[in-house]
């Protein structure tokens, strides 16, 4: 975990990212590298990259370049070695771009989650990210002025395909030093009975040397509110779940358990693309 990247648009939420990014770099000599992105009008972006004085633009630059300045001089990141970015660019896909061209480790931002027709049509840009980054990304909802975690659910359908996502999950929980707690959620559209249930986890976690963790099939109406109903029953301190990545209509119609999560859970998050 050598270089993690950290979107801010200077909310609070984005504040409490860095906050939970600090302490990673300063636990494990990590490198921050801190985001901003410029959702500007398509014309002053192109007037930015030719390095024009258009006013608008540039004060918006100027503006974000002192906020950045004074985030920079928190005490909380002291001693630790951030790179900073300004970039006028779309949120979702500039996050991806930095990622890639940084060979950045792991994600950490912040969300406030999004519900209704905004959901529907708008999405917040944590959604969006999980939904296309091929690194884990931490999806954190509120201050830690101490980020531990203990707990760790880890919920999934124990399909073969997954198998590489709990490999990562239990790379963090060894760094993290946490129990993990795999669940499987039983509904009625997709039931099986709890021999079943309990053979393909067996199967699935077969060869991992890793023990400490506890096996739970866990009944509800749904399965994102089965795995958020577990969660708080055993006061979890972390869900961690696999993405598929769709996009487009694939998306629409299956939609994605991860990215409600990431607007729905009043946890942090944590998901491993498939």
């Amino acid at each position: 975990m050598k270089k993690i990247l950290v979107p801010t648009d200077f909310s609070k939420e984005s504040e409490y990212a860095l906050k939970v990014a600090a302490q990673f770099a300063k636990n494990y000599g990590s490198d921050i590298y801190l985001l901003h992105l410029l959702e500007l009008p398509i014309q002053e972006v192109d007037a930015l990259n030719t390095y024009s004085e258009l006013p608008s633009a540039m004060f918006f630059m100027q503006l974000a370049q002192q906020k950045l300045e004074t985030l920079m001089a928190s005490d909380y990141l002291e001693g630790i070695k951030v790179h900073v970015t300004i970039k006028p660019e779309s949120a979702s896909s500039g996050i991806l771009e930095q990622c890639k061209k940084h060979k950045i480790n792991m994600i950490i931002m912040g969300s406030h989650g999004v519900s209704g027709l905004k959901e529907l049509f708008i999405g917040s840009i944590a959604e969006k990210v999980v939904r296309a980054s091929d690194i884990p990304v931490l999806v954190i909802k509120k201050d830690h002025e101490k980020f531990q975690v203990k707990d760790f659910v880890f919920a999934s359908d124990f399909k073969k395909e997954s198998r590489h996502t709990y490999k990562q999950a239990i790379k963090f929980s060894e760094l993290m030093g946490a129990k993990i707690h795999l669940l499987m959620v039983n509904t009625v559209n997709h039931f099986m009975t709890t021999t079943n249930a309990k053979n393909r986890i067996d199967e699935f976690i077969k060869g991992n040397p890793f023990k400490d963790y506890t096996i739970t099939i866990y009944n509800d109406i749904s399965i994102e509110s089965g795995i958020l109903n577990f969660s708080r029953d055993i006061n979890a301190d972390l869900i961690g779940v696999s993405t598929h990545a769709r996009q487009g209509l694939s998306h629409f119609i299956n939609g994605s358990i991860s990215e409600d999560l990431v607007n729905h859970a009043k946890r942090p998050v944590i998901t491993f693309k498939i």
